[in-house]
């Protein structure tokens, strides 16, 4: 992507990776761009840098605006690779010396990351930096999502640059939210319910606490996706309405099965959800990424677990996606299991316990059938979907 104008004298020069297709475990199907910042000022500074692969296109934007040699700050939101990968090349063209600004946990990162002594310069949360005619705020963002992140505000263009706070990853020549075609607060919300939603009550405290300080925020600058120019608040209210993970009445069925038996079951269990009046899901395991079916849980009331038993198991990718959910922790959902099984059928009563250990309560102990499910069984299953759906109605 060319580099263009944000507002006056500030520019975005970051790079779209058009390619990638899974980041570090994150199906990413229309690729991401890692975003950075360029502010011409008596003092040129530059926000962020990108993913190392990409540090000769990235250097060629910034020279189409200004020499690089010219930069006189560096700012690094958060040290993350994809974020800081480029960094070492841009010390080295502007000059080692010239100072780096970051938060205390961020000199410490960068420094085990690729161990240069930098001419570091650890900012106060909400000390400020004058640039000439402009002025730079910093932000302790602490969690967002790891503990050196933190925000920078240009207050004169209001200006919110969010380093991985509200980004998405999507990659597109718009540039803005307000010209995209696709539904942005989709890929927004992705991003946070596989990468953020495990710090919810510490974001939400954050962003409330920014909110507090009544920043004249007119765009807002992630590291990944597409600009928020127009109405930025709706994507600071969706971030609090996500925090607090208030679920809707809606079913998520999370599956695998061996000799489609536990298919079976999970499509009855789902019509009988959605003859109880709910929205419902079914996603077979091996055919849905496990973001995509994190996606889909993060608003659902009811996750529904279903696996055959094999070798006195659970199925390997049921385990797979159950330590998934578990390291998100995700809040007030109620759980069901159920699975089909030929001699000992283990995997219904380890799902429950597994459901339980995450925090999502168990309505009773799951459904367990024999081999097929034969007429009786299969409307066992549908029965028990109802009585999923009516728990989810009364929740």
């Amino acid at each position: 992507m060319k580099p263009y104008q944000i507002a006056d004298n500030v520019y975005s020069v970051g790079v779209i990776d058009w390619n990638i297709r899974d980041f570090h475990g994150y199906t990413v199907p229309n690729g991401t761009s890692y975003n950075a910042f360029l502010i011409l000022d008596e003092k040129t500074v530059l926000i962020d840098t990108v993913k190392k692969q990409f540090t000769s296109e990235f250097l060629d934007n910034i020279s189409e605006i200004i020499d690089p040699k010219k930069i006189d700050i560096v700012v690094s939101n958060h040290t993350e690779m994809d974020h800081s990968g480029a960094l070492p090349h841009v010390m080295a063209k502007i000059g080692a010396d010239k100072p780096l600004y970051c938060s205390k946990m961020g000199k410490k990162n960068l420094h085990l990351h690729f161990k240069q002594n930098w001419n570091f310069k650890e900012v106060e949360n909400y000390g400020e930096l004058n640039i000439g005619k402009k002025n730079l705020t910093f932000l302790e963002t602490r969690m967002i999502h790891w503990p050196d992140s933190m925000f920078t505000y240009l207050k004169e263009d209001g200006i919110l640059f969010s380093s991985d706070g509200f980004g998405q990853h999507y990659a597109g020549l718009e540039k803005y939210v307000d010209k995209s075609s696709d539904d942005i607060f989709e890929y927004a919300k992705k991003y946070f319910a596989n990468i953020l939603l495990l710090y919810s009550p510490k974001i939400k405290k954050l962003i409330l606490n920014i909110s507090d300080l009544n920043l004249n925020i007119k765009t807002i600058c992630p590291d990944h996706g597409l600009l928020w120019r127009k109405n930025p608040e709706k994507i600071i209210e969706a971030y609090i309405k996500w925090c607090d993970q208030i679920p809707e009445k809606k079913a998520v069925i999370i599956y695998d099965t061996m000799w489609n038996s536990t298919k079976i079951i999970a499509e009855k269990i789902a019509e009988g959800i959605a003859e109880a009046g709910v929205a419902v899901k079914p996603l077979k395991l091996r055919k849905t990424h496990r973001s995509d079916i994190i996606a889909e849980l993060f608003d659902a009331k009811a996750v529904i677990v279903g696996s055959p038993t094999m070798n006195n198991n659970m199925f390997p990718t049921v385990a797979d996606i159950l330590t998934y959910i578990k390291g998100l922790k995700p809040q007030n959902k109620i759980g069901a299991a159920f699975g089909s099984y030929g001699w000992s059928g283990e995997a219904v009563k380890q799902i429950t316990a597994e459901l339980q250990s995450i925090g999502i309560e168990p309505i009773d102990e799951g459904l367990r059938l024999l081999y097929i499910p034969d007429a009786e069984g299969e409307n066992r299953a549908f029965e028990y979907g109802k009585k999923i759906g009516e728990a989810v109605k009364s929740a």
